[in-house]
């Protein structure tokens, strides 16, 4: 019996995908790319702007996001019929979290308006910008387990209780 966070049977759920598994994981990268990176000003666009620039490592965190967030996202598409008493929290509020820190760790330090109130203008470029990297570390953390957690539960044999 394979554990509930393992690479080996994360690796083996993911090779046995299906088609549609793999188009909801492609076409939602893109979309959690742009929600993440519109608002952020990482993706150029005429709504947001940065008073602060991207650092090199911005742009690497928000790809990651996306590709992770992609295959927690895609695990929800049904491979087959539901079992009555199917739980899917595995990895839930873990990819949630996650996906939330990533959106504050690339995000321009002053254009943040809960850091704005709490520590002021330079507070945010003293206190939180340095933050940022290892917030951005635990969100891709937090969605490596979610993913790996979930993957892994796939292949995992279900155990019903007695009746």
């Amino acid at each position: 019996m394979s554990s509930s966070r393992s690479p080996r049977a994360a690796w083996a759920a993911l090779r046995h995908w299906p088609r549609r598994r793999w188009i909801a994981a492609a076409t939602s990268t893109p979309l959690v790319f742009l929600t993440v990176g519109v608002p952020t000003a990482l993706v150029p666009n005429p709504f947001f702007s940065r008073s602060v620039p991207p650092a090199w490592w911005n742009h690497v965190v928000l790809m990651l996001t996306a590709l992770l967030s992609a295959v927690v996202l895609a695990t929800y598409v049904r491979t087959g019929p539901a079992h009555p008493d199917e739980r899917e929290r595995t990895g839930r509020s873990l990819g949630t979290a996650g996906a939330l820190l990533s959106f504050f760790a690339v995000g321009c330090p002053v254009c943040n308006k809960a850091v704005l109130l709490l520590v002021g203008t330079s507070g945010a470029l003293t206190y939180w910008a340095p933050l940022q990297p290892v917030v951005a570390v635990v969100s891709l953390v937090l969605l490596a387990e979610a993913a790996l957690r979930r993957l892994a539960s796939e292949t995992a044999c279900s155990v019903r209780s007695g009746v």
